[in-house]
């Protein structure tokens, strides 16, 4: 394959945008090289400014269950444009989707609609604050819940200690009420709200977490958050802008069993436009305004155009729940297949999966947090990206990002894929 195009709009690009990019992990830092610039995407496939075509395992990090440019979803935006694209003002729409987000998601009784899974996870601390009457916030190592400035903060050096902006821009004052414990840690969650008692407003968490890679949780960690914040008054948000929708038509909260206080979710209920939603208890839900005394609004909130795709992305789950079962079998293929792979090569890995997200690990240890993952081979990865990437193959360019599967991949497209893996693994090894 030549990348000309992609080199030469990268080059353009970083004189224009600040590293050549809108958003940090396109520019390719983490694996070296050049980012590839994409031209469409259509079904399992994208296609490059080059006119190379990769099998997609992103899925714009997530959302693209049915794959690209859905024939369903396409025709509900196009149903909706010719009415205008924005009015800043309530539609019949936003009431149909909300009654089909509170009909799927067992958390969720009221639910608010805003732009980006950042601004809903924003919106929901803000929220479990004013509810709560108490300021600090609970987060785990190595999840990500957009970039707001709660959310960029990294690691004290133990469970009594405060955290410490990891941005630039983010002040110290923020970082203080921003308390930070290992992932699968109950115990350090608890000597924190020991450390605070009765100052915790809320402990948000990714039920399963897709930026440190693809990490499960362990076995009673999340039923221990929900029973320790029933006891301590504070209100558990599951983050499910990866999950929600994708592991099963409730998200994660559904597969697991553990209903949180407040959710959060992201793209997938635009079918991959830019939207986000936050919702929950409706006592909690009726602190915003204009009911309550939570401020929070939006021009963009409840688009015409992200509701008409995301309410037939939505549908389409809801009234066909094989797809689930679907995603499923077309991963585990894809894994079991890596696995003999691996095996056979004498590498040292860790996968780990769950329905239709997974991550290769290149280390021996059971990666179970941030600590754990940060153990894997970074150079290995980089290559072994860069080999996938030349046999057609479009990985996320990060060891640290879960990989999102979609129902269009076709039985060729996972044998090409086992292909692929098994020649690039065995180039590197």
């Amino acid at each position: 394959m030549n990348f000309h195009k992609s080199k030469e709009l990268f080059e353009k690009a970083k004189t224009l945008l600040p590293g050549g990019v809108n958003s940090p992990v396109r520019a390719f830092k983490s694996v070296g090289g050049t980012p590839v610039f994409i031209k469409r995407a259509e079904g399992a496939y994208l296609y490059d400014e080059d006119g190379n075509r990769y099998i997609e395992l992103i899925n714009s990090w997530g959302p693209m269950i049915l794959g690209h440019a859905h024939p369903k979803i396409q025709k509900a935006i196009a149903e909706a444009l010719p009415n205008s694209f924005s009015y800043g003002a309530p539609t019949r729409k936003e009431i149909e989707m909300a009654e089909l987000i509170c009909q799927m998601v067992p958390s969720i009784e009221k639910v608010r609609m805003v732009n980006s899974g950042t601004e809903a996870c924003m919106s929901a601390i803000r929220v479990a604050r004013g509810y709560t009457g108490r300021n600090k916030i609970i987060k785990f190592e190595g999840c990500y819940h957009g970039h707001g400035d709660s959310f960029l903060i990294a690691a004290g050096s133990g469970a009594y200690t405060m955290g410490s902006p990891d941005s630039l821009g983010v002040t110290q004052g923020v970082a203080n009420d921003t308390l930070t414990a290992p992932y699968n840690d109950l115990d350090a969650v608890k000597k924190l709200i020991e450390a605070n008692p009765k100052q915790i407003a809320c402990i948000i968490v990714e039920p399963v977490v897709g930026n440190m890679g693809c990490v499960l949780p362990q076995k009673g960690f999340l039923e221990g958050l929900r029973a320790i914040c029933n006891q301590e008054g504070i209100i558990l948000i599951f983050d499910e802008v990866m999950t929600g929708f994708r592991l099963a038509r409730g998200g994660a909260q559904e597969l697991f069993g553990v209903t949180p206080d407040m959710t959060t979710l992201g793209k997938i209920i635009g079918g991959g436009l830019p939207v986000g939603a936050y919702g929950g208890k409706k006592e909690i839900m009726d602190s915003v305004s204009p009911v309550g005394k939570v401020y929070q609004a939006g021009t963009l909130s409840g688009n015409p155009i992200a509701m008409a795709a995301g309410y037939a992305m939505l549908t389409e789950l809801n009234e066909n729940p094989q797809i689930y079962q679907k995603l499923e079998q077309i991963t585990q293929k894809i894994v079991e297949g890596l696995k003999k792979t691996l095996q056979k090569l004498n590498l040292a890995y860790t996968i780990n999966q769950i329905g239709s997200m997974y991550s290769l690990f290149f280390t021996n240890k059971q990666v179970i947090d941030f600590q754990t993952a940060k153990t894997s081979n970074t150079e290995i990865f980089g290559k072994y990206f860069h080999k996938m990437l030349q046999k057609g193959v479009y990985l996320a360019p990060s060891q640290f990002e879960s990989l999102f599967v979609s129902v269009a991949l076709s039985d060729s497209d996972i044998e090409h894929i086992l292909q692929a893996n098994e020649e690039s693994l065995a180039e590197i090894h």
